[in-house]
């Protein structure tokens, strides 16, 4: 259960510091788009799924991580991704604070990602 005195995925003044991966790291540590070793955490909201998406990653959007917690991984590396990077290190932090360990935020998101991976997801 989440603690209260921990900030909301929502507050930008989480003081954990994150660890990033690129794309292109994130692929060369874990091969393959469906690799069991880790799981991707795609935090967009719907609307923006519906826009793009990684068909391996597991979507639970930002405005429902509080109450869903308990419902990720513990034994396992979780990469965070958003659209660009921002929302998703603020998840990431929101979830080193609620005692998560291998944590990592995907830098520049889902648009670094098709950018610099796979171009037939699109851009928005």
């Amino acid at each position: 259960m989440p603690s209260s005195q921990n900030p909301s995925p929502c507050d930008e003044s989480a003081p954990a510091q994150v660890r990033e991966l690129s794309p292109r790291e994130y692929v060369r540590r874990w091969p393959g788009e469906s690799s069991a070793e880790v799981l991707l955490l795609d935090v967009r909201e719907l609307p923006e799924i519906a826009l793009a998406r990684i068909d391996s990653a597991r979507l639970l959007p930002m405005s429902e991580i509080v109450a869903r917690l308990d419902e990720l991984p513990r034994d396992r590396p979780i990469v965070v991704m958003c659209h660009s990077g921002g929302r998703s290190a603020r998840v990431a932090q929101y979830l080193m604070a609620n005692g998560f360990s291998d944590i990592y935020n995907l830098a520049g998101g889902i648009d670094a990602w098709s950018r610099d991976l796979n171009p037939a997801i699109p851009r928005y």
